[in-house]
């Protein structure tokens, strides 16, 4: 056994702190509990510490800890019925439903709304009280940043497109864009123009709407170089391609959904432009953002044929009848080309089938 040495005294080392032998056992075990005791009080401490650091998303504790905002993502609801669709619409300031599911504690949460690409907020913070949020007062692409005490988190996974009334329009022109002119503007009792439209500049091409669309898909082929873009998007429209594509995959033995190709020919087509489309419907739904033209391998051998258009509109018709709310406009194009085998899409609201047709 081995002592320190401090001047004339000698001090123990840590391997006399045992108790002695010869040491009564009454204060033997009286010592132990001692130990014990204080153990026990130790390991208590570090597990509050550990829990209170767990948890300072909820309750911050003491003087060393900030408060931090808790996690949240969009509901389920929020994406549609094929859970795929990343775009939400709004007309400005408008008072719109943005069901969250928030990881944590909500209390004296706010919200705010960043334009997407930017980092500082585009709108003043707002208490979170419910699903009910309002939308930014101009048109753009944002998202939501909830806000607690001096911090900020991004929610991810929807972005919310605030339209620019169609209200906005003077004559033929929207922001030095031409539009043109629907027929409700002329005659009444036809079908009533875009409540709104996207405002597109470059940076936003790439803004995803869906798992397997852009924003540039449904760019419309016409005054290309003049920005902002204008272009309408049924929200409808799109979840309608997606639950065709997951029902092609479903074909395939549930192979993954990002497999399928897809590729829109037409989105988008302003009044003006769509007057100038060889065979095109001179009320096309694609004015509407009702329509889109679009070629997908379903077969999945690399190549846009007869079939796979075939295959497409088979998809369409299993895809109405589960979601009749989805209902609208199919004709399938096939010709010996590839570019010409492609297939329209629409949700009029009503059935029309059509091969071949403008």
């Amino acid at each position: 056994m081995t002592s320190a040495v401090v001047g004339d005294r000698r001090r123990p080392t840590g391997e006399e702190l045992a108790l002695p032998d010869d040491l009564p056992v009454r204060r033997r075990h009286v010592g132990r509990l001692i130990w014990l005791a204080v153990a026990a009080i130790a390991a208590v401490g570090a597990f509050q510490f550990l829990q209170a650091a767990g948890d300072a998303t909820d309750k911050p504790i003491g003087t060393f800890t900030r408060a931090v905002v808790p996690l949240a993502n969009p509901s389920v609801s929020a994406f549609g019925a094929s859970g795929e669709v990343k775009l939400a619409f709004a007309m400005p300031a408008q008072e719109i439903s943005y069901p969250l599911d928030v990881h944590g504690d909500p209390t004296s949460l706010e919200y705010a709304w960043i334009r997407v690409g930017d980092t500082a907020l585009a709108t003043n913070p707002q208490p979170l009280a419910s699903d009910k949020v309002n939308a930014p007062p101009e048109a753009g692409f944002f998202h939501m940043a909830l806000i607690k005490a001096d911090q900020q988190r991004a929610v991810e996974g929807l972005t919310l497109a605030v339209l620019v009334p169609f209200e906005e329009k003077q004559g033929s022109m929207l922001h030095g864009y031409r539009i043109g002119t629907y027929l409700a503007e002329r005659i009444r009792g036809r079908q009533p123009p875009p409540e709104g439209f996207l405002e597109i500049r470059p940076a936003d091409l790439d803004i995803p709407i869906t798992k397997h669309l852009r924003v540039g898909d449904f760019l419309n082929h016409d005054q290309q170089g003049v920005w902002p873009s204008f272009a309408a998007v049924n929200p409808k429209l799109l979840d309608k391609l997606e639950l065709v594509i997951q029902e092609i995959a479903r074909w395939h033995g549930d192979k993954a959904v990002a497999d399928v190709e897809l590729d829109v020919h037409s989105g988008f087509r302003a009044p003006a432009h769509n007057n100038r489309v060889r065979r095109a419907a001179s009320d096309s739904q694609h004015q509407y953002g009702d329509a889109a033209d679009v070629a997908i391998d379903a077969n999945g051998d690399g190549k846009i044929t007869a079939i796979d258009s075939r295959m497409v509109g088979l998809a369409v018709e299993i895809v109405e009848l589960k979601h009749p709310e989805l209902v609208g406009g199919l004709g399938i194009y096939t010709t010996g080309h590839s570019s010409t085998n492609y297939v329209h899409i629409d949700v009029r609201g009503r059935r029309a089938r059509w091969r071949g047709g403008g």
